[in-house]
C-alpha cells in the first residue's frame, strides 16, 4: 500500500511563547489541504519535533489526526534514538488514528547498521501501521546501505523511505533491490525530480509549506508524463529551494511563512531567529518566484 502520491508536507509547528499554537496549527493545515497538498507529516524535524515534551507530542499528533478528518493521510513523526520511547510514541499514534509513522534513524548513539535493523524491526512489531523509514545522515551522523534498506523492506509493515542522504545513486541502488513494492519519497526539494525519475512516489516537502499547490502540481505533472512541465517547475523553483536552507531547516521557512503574513511565530531554542542578511537574501528570492509578501 502507498501510503500517498504527490507531496506530503513536512508541516511547521506554530509556536508561542506558552506553547504551540493549536489554533493557527489548524489554520495552516486546512489551508494545506485547499491547496491540494497529498499528505500531512505532523511532528517531523521542519515541526521542530525534538523540542517537544512528550505530552504535547502527543497532542499534537492527535490535533493533527482530528483536523485533518480522513480527509488526506496523517503521517506521524515517531522517531527517537531511544527504541523504547519510539514503539511507545508509535503505539499512540496508531491508537489516535494516524495513518502512517515517519522514523528518523537512531541518531547520537551511532549504531551500526545491525543495530538499526534490530531498532526499526522492534518498532514494527509493536504497531501495524506502515513506517516510512527516513535516512537523513547529516542530521542523525547514521546513514543507511542500500542492503540495510533491502531488508528492512521485507518486514511487512516497513513500505517506504523518506531519503534526504543526498546520494542519488544510492536512491537508485535502494529502487534497484527493493523494487516497485517499496516506496520511495524524496526528503530533498531540490532532488524531486531526480528521485521521481528513479521509480520515487513524491516528496516529503518543506518548501510546500509556503507553496503547496505549486509542489503538488510539480509532482503530479511529472508523474503523469509531463516531464518537461514538471522540469520547468523544478528549475524555477530552485533558487527558492536554496534559499530556503541558506540557514538551518525550518528557520527559513518559518521566517518565508511570517513574511507571507501567516504569523507562525517563534523557533525553540536552540533555533533562532534568521540572520537579517539572509532574511534580505530569502525574501528577494520569493519576491522573485512571485510570493506576495505581507510581514
Amino acid at each position: 500500500m502507498c501510503l500517498f502520491e504527490g507531496s506530503g508536507v513536512a508541516i511547521v509547528t506554530p509556536y508561542t511563547e506558552n506553547g504551540i499554537d493549536y489554533e493557527k496549527l489548524g489554520e495552516i493545515i486546512d489551508w494545506q489541504i485547499e491547496n491540494s497538498t497529498d499528505a500531512i507529516i505532523i511532528c517531523g524535524t521542519t515541526g521542530e519535533s525534538s523540542t517537544m515534551t512528550d505530552a504535547e507530542r502527543r497532542k499534537t499528533i492527535e490535533f493533527a489526526v482530528k483536523r485533518v478528518n480522513k480527509r488526506v493521510p496523517v503521517i506521524a513523526g515517531t522517531g527517537s534514538n531511544n527504541t523504547a520511547y519510539s514503539i511507545e510514541l508509535s503505539k499512540y499514534a496508531e491508537e489516535v488514528g494516524a495513518d502512517g509513522l515517519l522514523i528518523v534513524t537512531p541518531y547520537y548513539n551511532k549504531c551500526t547498521q545491525k543495530g538499526a535493523v534490530a531498532h526499526y524491526k522492534a518498532i514494527a512489531d509493536a504497531v501495524k501501521l506502515p513506517i516510512i523509514l527516513y535516512n537523513v545522515p547529516g542530521r542523525t551522523g547514521f546513514g543507511f546501505k542500500a542492503t540495510t534498506v533491502l531488508e528492512l523492506s521485507k518486514i511487512e509493515n516497513i513500505k517506504a523511505i523518506k531519503e534526504a542522504s543526498g546520494d542519488i545513486s544510492l536512491v537508485g541502488e535502494i529502487a534497484r533491490l527493493c523494487g516497485e513494492d517499496f516506496y520511495i519519497y524524496s526528503g530533498n526539494d531540490d532532488m524531486t525530480l531526480p528521485v521521481l525519475s528513479l521509480g520515487g512516489k513524491g516528496v516529503i516537502s518543506v518548501v510546500a509549506n509556503i507553496l503547496p499547490k505549486d509542489t503538488h502540481d510539480m509532482v503530479m505533472a511529472f508523474l503523469n508524463g509531463n516531464v518537461k512541465e514538471a522540469t520547468r517547475a523544478q528549475l524555477r523553483m530552485n533558487g527558492l529551494v536554496g534559499a530556503l536552507f541558506i540557514e538551518t531547516n525550518p528557520i527559513p521557512v518559518k521566517t518565508a511563512m511570517n513574511l507571507m503574513g501567516m504569523n507562525v511565530g517563534q523557533f525553540r531554542l536552540p533555533l533562532t531567529d534568521m540572520e537579517e542578511a539572509n532574511v534580505k537574501i530569502l525574501a528577494n528570492f520569493m519576491k522573485e518566484y512571485g510570493i506576495d509578501l505581507r510581514g
